[in-house]
């Protein structure tokens, strides 16, 4: 019998997996995939969690995370409005900042099963059964899942979102500056709309730059390949074509997620407590889903550890972790929705720009709405 077991090994499974186990618990982590790897994300991290992702012993600075003050919006005609990042955030890539939690998870005691799925989840009696592809099977007093934005568990366990339209696709590069390429400031985040779509782009560790963009499978049905598409679709954008026509794309192919879907979500479902993507999925443009994945972790992690301690019930764990993740979350997510529907249509993208250029205090604003404070930090026992 394990204390808890996560299902999923991004932000938030290995922020989970790293509190519990320094709290003492038998942690058994399940990953599908093994560690460093890259998962399609916009790589910018609001400053509201970088005291706490620090003091979990993660060196930010070392791992050469770019600082970023700056935000850039252009329409797709290349209209652009710049305006100051309020708190701030920080560039760094998945592959890395993952590998370094794992890391630390190693350490801590987390037990990872890598390269395996999980297939089912039960609860009876009190305790659960989790279920591997390999046949392998495991009992927990508590799971967590943090499996990301839509996989096979969602469907095995009927989530209502799932039966809703899924409509968008996630594309994901690294890339270099060229011989010809424009300069491009460290400090500064773009986000350059599209017909049917968004692409942010900001600097990472070691030069890097992260160039991540969603758009509608109907665009990827339309032009029949990836690269297709971008030119025929991305490219209207002047900023953007300046980019694929002269910076370095680091790797053969794009990350590339399909069936995203930014319906609402339950945090707990069937005693199972959703963390990250799993509980609800920000908008992209809001540029904040990393940051809402850690913590949310926090927050998990800390309710678990009551209930493993005998402090709170199973029911007020759920409870609880319910109200704290809407009251946190819920109107950010709300907001995001909102304001998403003011980008992809080529006429309102325009008439956005054009209105966050005149009234520069509502862009602030909104930016504000989908952001949190910063998370206040404990002082931690020696030795965790």
């Amino acid at each position: 019998m394990q204390d808890v077991v996560i299902v999923g090994g991004g932000l938030a499974g290995l922020v989970s997996a790293l509190e519990l186990a320094r709290a003492g618990f038998g942690v058994t982590l399940v990953e599908r995939k093994t560690y460093p790897f890259h998962k399609v994300c916009g790589e910018y991290v609001s400053n509201e969690v970088r005291p706490y992702i620090e003091s979990l012993g993660v060196d930010l600075d070392g791992l050469g995370a770019a600082q970023i003050t700056q935000f850039q919006l252009s329409s797709p005609s290349g209209k652009t409005l710049n305006s100051t990042l309020d708190l701030g955030g920080f560039g760094i890539s998945r592959y890395a900042l993952d590998y370094e939690l794992y890391q630390l998870g190693l350490v801590a005691g987390v037990q990872f099963v890598l390269g395996k799925q999980v297939e089912q989840v039960q609860f009876a009696k009190e305790s659960f059964t989790v279920t591997l592809n390999d046949g392998q099977t495991f009992s927990a007093r508590l799971v967590l899942g943090a499996f990301g934005k839509r996989s096979k568990l969602d469907k095995t366990l009927d989530r209502a979102f799932m039966q809703q339209p899924s409509p968008y696709v996630g594309v994901k590069y690294h890339i270099a500056p060229g011989p010809q390429s424009k300069p491009f400031p460290d400090d500064l985040i773009t986000l350059h709309n599209f017909q049917d779509g968004y692409c942010g782009m900001s600097a990472i560790e070691e030069g890097k730059f992260c160039l991540c963009y969603l758009t509608t499978r109907n665009n990827l049905r339309q032009y029949g390949n990836i690269p297709d598409m971008e030119r025929a679709v991305l490219w209207r954008n002047p900023h953007l074509r300046e980019v694929f026509e002269t910076w370095q794309f680091l790797y053969d192919k794009p990350e590339v997620i399909n069936e995203v879907s930014f319906a609402p979500k339950q945090a707990v479902e069937d005693h199972i407590l959703m963390a990250g993507d799993s509980a609800g999925l920000i908008t992209p443009l809001c540029g904040n889903g990393m940051a809402m994945a850690i913590h949310g972790a926090k927050i998990v992690s800390e309710l678990s550890t009551q209930f493993l301690q005998s402090k709170i019930s199973r029911p007020d764990l759920e409870r609880l972790y319910e109200t704290r993740w809407r009251t946190l979350f819920a109107r950010r997510l709300w907001v995001g929705r909102t304001v998403q529907r003011l980008f992809g249509d080529e006429w309102l993208s325009e008439l956005a720009v054009t209105t966050f250029g005149a009234f520069k205090p509502a862009l602030r604003g909104v930016m504000r709405q989908t952001h949190g404070a910063v998370i206040p930090i404990s002082p931690r026992p020696v030795g965790a």
